[in-house]
Parts: structure tokens; sequence; C-alpha cells
């Protein structure tokens, strides 16, 4: 299991509470394994940060850009 900070569980939450719409438009089509049976995670406490997504079968993180980051 990758390591992260215990802090950061509080935010992540929040985060997954208050997605942003590209966010979500993405985790429509992500989970529940829709996209070859790979699960994914969002806002997935990874470290220091906190990924929007996160696939460890595939190993790979998605960062998505909003309008939050405005």
């Amino acid at each position: 299991m990758l390591k992260y900070n215990p802090a950061l569980k509080d935010r992540a939450r929040q985060l997954r509470a208050h997605m942003a719409n590209s966010e979500l438009a993405l985790w429509s089509r992500l989970r529940l394994k829709q996209v070859l049976g790979v699960q994914v995670y969002r806002q997935k406490p990874i470290g220091n940060y906190i990924v929007d997504f996160y696939a460890p079968r595939a190993q790979l993180v998605v960062e998505v850009d909003g309008s939050q980051h405005l």
C-alpha cells in the first residue's frame, strides 16, 4: 500500500464530497470499473498530496484541471 500523510484523510473526504464539474464528468466514466475493469479511486492521498484519480493496477494518476484552478 502507498504511504500517505494521515492529516490529508479528512481533506480528501471533503474533496470527494465537493468535486468540480470536470471531475464529476470523468468520474461518471471511471467509476465501477467501467474502463477495462480497472479500479479507480478518486481524491486519493498519496504521500503528501491528494490526487484527483488513481488507478493502482495501471500505476496511473490523473489530475483534472477545472474552473477551481482559475
